[in-house]
């Protein structure tokens, strides 16, 4: 599976300049795995590199993806997500502009509307970052 950039914003509800992910490569049951293709002209892009923000908005809406594709599965809309909190940040490298990153969340456990989530951004097969987030989902978009 791979869901293109011209069509991501269907499963997502951030957009552009904020949209942090070009492709869903897979949705298989609690895992999500996205790729990033970082433009030299990222918002989050500060001397080349893709600042730690960057990064853990890339964990995030990695998460949303999944949310946003289970949705579209089941013909409802898009929930609305929010970062409530963020635990165990470990940023090792930033990844340069121009290239392409790939990000993997794991859903840990869900309760009422807080989804637990573990999170990791790699780049030529090293580990840029991870985290745990935990993430509220408001199901009536209000």
């Amino acid at each position: 599976m791979f869901i293109h950039s011209d069509d991501i914003t269907a499963y997502i509800p951030q957009r552009t300049p904020i949209v942090m992910i070009s492709g869903i490569l897979e949705v298989d049951g609690p895992k999500t795995r996205t790729a990033l293709h970082i433009a030299p002209d990222n918002v989050f892009v500060e001397n080349g590199v893709l600042l730690p923000p960057g990064l853990m908005e890339n964990i995030a809406q990695t998460a949303a993806a999944r949310i946003g594709y289970i949705a579209k599965q089941e013909n409802s809309p898009v929930p609305l997500g929010f970062i409530g909190a963020v635990n165990n940040l470990e940023i090792f490298e930033l990844p340069p502009a121009g290239q392409t990153i790939e990000t993997t969340t794991e859903i840990g456990g869900e309760v009422f509307n807080a989804t637990m989530v573990t999170g990791k951004v790699m780049y030529d097969g090293r580990v840029m970052a991870q985290c745990e987030m935990k993430i509220f989902i408001n199901p009536l978009n209000k």
